[in-house]
């Protein structure tokens, strides 16, 4: 495979990128939105980011940096993770979570939890505490609870639009969802340590007990120090049939692309011939920012070095090349 007519790429060695997060992949058309809503995104995006570079400041680890993002965004009802998330089939909240650390490849992940308000957390604690990678369903709750985080009941996940959402999905006449719409961060820190972390509530009237990309490290969350981190959204079957996020990083390892080069091999190449659309946003640990995308857009936004903060939520705001 040749990268030889592929764009360099790279990164403003004054002021590289630290963190970035996505809200989903999917379609925003210009305009399609309240200026309500949109102010809704773009807080969101806003203040997940500045919770990420917070930890930064504070001393903290791209590990946490990213794990405070996500929480943010788990937080807000605006997202399709947390307390956003929507239902399944059986008209129940299931929520996947995964989170890994470049430096050592250390990797945390938890399917299918449905009372815990912040999965990205649970996943911190898998990683670090349990001596495993991914816990699932009702053992993933026995563990949370094991370790102090506090139950909730599905309420505290309901949302009226979702609700409204599901409903639709189940007329005899309506079009599957493509995507679910997920979220997730990267960063690197001082020490050159990159971190990836991805959150979801899966799709609008799955059956239940489906797991997509999003938990499974490699498919929809991988970070190495060689490499970068990437955090994916998209079509999470097809995700996860195409080792997404570590196809990212092999091809940088094994063919020498930039992180820019290989994400959008992956994602506007690879993927859509398997049936795919989605995105991924990849961050290597020189700061290069790639957020590529086969959907129409993606939510998404990015915090530099010198604190430049930028906010992309319609389709036209970002181009599909990151």
């Amino acid at each position: 495979m040749s990268f030889a007519e592929s764009a360099p790429g790279g990164a403003d060695p004054a002021d590289p990128v630290v963190l970035a997060v996505h809200g989903g992949a999917g379609s925003v058309p210009s305009g399609s939105l309240s200026a309500e809503r949109e102010r809704f995104y773009r807080d969101g995006l806003t203040e997940a980011m500045h919770a990420g570079c917070r930890a930064l400041g504070e001393g903290g680890t791209s590990l946490d940096a990213v794990e405070a993002a996500v929480r943010v965004l788990e937080d807000n009802p605006v997202f399709n993770a947390g307390r956003g998330a929507v239902f399944n089939a059986d008209a129940r909240h299931e929520l996947d979570a995964s989170i890994m650390s470049g430096r050592d490849l250390a990797a945390g992940a938890v399917a299918g939890v449905r009372h815990t308000r912040n999965p990205i957390s649970l996943a911190r604690l898998v990683m670090e505490r349990s001596g495993h990678v991914l816990l699932a369903g009702e053992g993933a709750e026995v563990f949370a609870l094991r370790h102090g985080v506090p139950y909730s009941t599905q309420d505290y996940l309901f949302t009226e639009r979702r609700w409204t959402d599901l409903l639709a999905a189940k007329r005899p006449d309506a079009r599957p969802e493509v995507g679910g719409g997920t979220v997730g961060a990267v960063a690197v820190d001082p020490a050159g340590d990159v971190a990836a972390a991805t959150s979801t509530g899966g799709t609008t009237n799955m059956l239940a007990g489906r797991i997509g990309d999003s938990p499974v490290i490699g498919a929809g969350t991988y970070a190495n120090n060689r490499t970068a981190a990437v955090s994916c959204t998209g079509v999470g079957e097809v995700f996860l049939r195409g080792v997404a996020a570590y196809d990212i990083s092999a091809l940088m390892e094994y063919t020498g692309a930039s992180v820019r080069q290989a994400a959008a091999v992956v994602i506007g190449e690879k993927l859509p011939a398997l049936g795919a659309s989605g995105g991924a946003i990849a961050l290597d640990p020189r700061g290069v920012l790639a957020a590529p995308h086969s959907s129409p857009g993606m939510v998404n936004g990015y915090v530099t070095a010198a604190g430049r903060m930028v906010l992309r939520v319609y389709d036209d705001e970002t181009p599909a090349t990151g």
